[in-house]
């Protein structure tokens, strides 16, 4: 049976600003390794504040329980997410989490290699110049290695932000709508990427995209939104999470 990574049970997040109000709540949700999860729905539903839960960088506001287990040096180590210090939640961030934002978020006076090397070298894992390459051919970018983010095309960026976050192995891949700044047949290989990710190396993937089609059919988990506007200044939006796919094996 699949170890499972993130447990969530009655977790709540609210977001304030301007006088108005924004509540995700998340009744349940268990993400397990080799999981391929989607997270589909349109703007402002609460999808980017979900990703940044299980990233570590927002606290709930409440919550029954909420925890991430990782493999430590012995055993798997469970982690109670909303007392981990910010010290220890950078450190897994660091370690353990791959993150590809929806711009790539490269850096632009870095060339590709040294901007998907960026990634090991703050967490502290050595990688040799040899898995740069073998990544780099992995997703066609062998031939890109030398050049400045600027002189790539969108979907090539898009594929150095996926090697920079898969470069130091992680267990947990969050992906925020990845494929939002390419043409279509560029969104379905890195779709197909992050599940082959999934499946083939037994990470964690979770996809934010606001194209359902473009994961129908494809992930194994899906989080939807239900979004109500209780007042003009209040807006709920409660997860649905179902299996829409077929897995080897299921959450405990």
């Amino acid at each position: 049976m699949s170890e499972p990574v993130y447990r969530l049970s009655d977790v709540e997040k609210i977001r304030t600003k301007g006088g108005v109000s924004f509540t995700l709540r998340v009744p349940e949700l268990t993400v397990v390794k080799g999981a391929f999860v989607s997270v589909v729905g349109p703007s402002g539903c609460g999808k980017s504040t979900l990703l940044d839960l299980l990233a570590l960088v927002l606290d709930p506001s409440s919550w029954t329980s909420f925890t991430v287990s990782l493999a430590g040096i012995r055993a798997v180590e469970e982690h109670d997410v909303p007392h981990l210090t910010e010290n220890e939640a950078a450190r897994i961030r660091r370690q353990h989490i791959g993150y590809v934002l929806q711009n790539g978020g490269l850096l632009p006076f870095l060339n590709v290699f040294e901007n998907i090397l960026i990634t090991a070298q703050l967490s502290g894992r050595p990688v040799s110049s040899r898995e740069v390459h073998a990544l780099a051919e992995t997703l066609g970018l062998a031939d890109q290695l030398a050049k400045k983010p600027q002189y790539l095309s969108g979907g090539q960026r898009q594929r150095v932000a996926v090697a920079r976050a898969l470069i130091h192995r992680p267990t947990i891949i969050l992906a925020d709508e990845p494929t939002a700044a390419v043409d279509y047949p560029t969104a379905l290989d890195i779709r197909d990427e992050l599940k082959h990710l999934a499946h083939g190396m037994g990470a964690a993937v979770v996809m934010v995209t606001h194209d359902q089609s473009l994961v129908r059919g494809i992930a194994d988990w899906e989080v939807q939104f239900d979004v109500v506007r209780e007042s003009r200044h209040q807006t709920v939006a409660t997860t649905r999470f179902s299996k829409v796919g077929v897995m080897a094996a299921t959450p405990a």
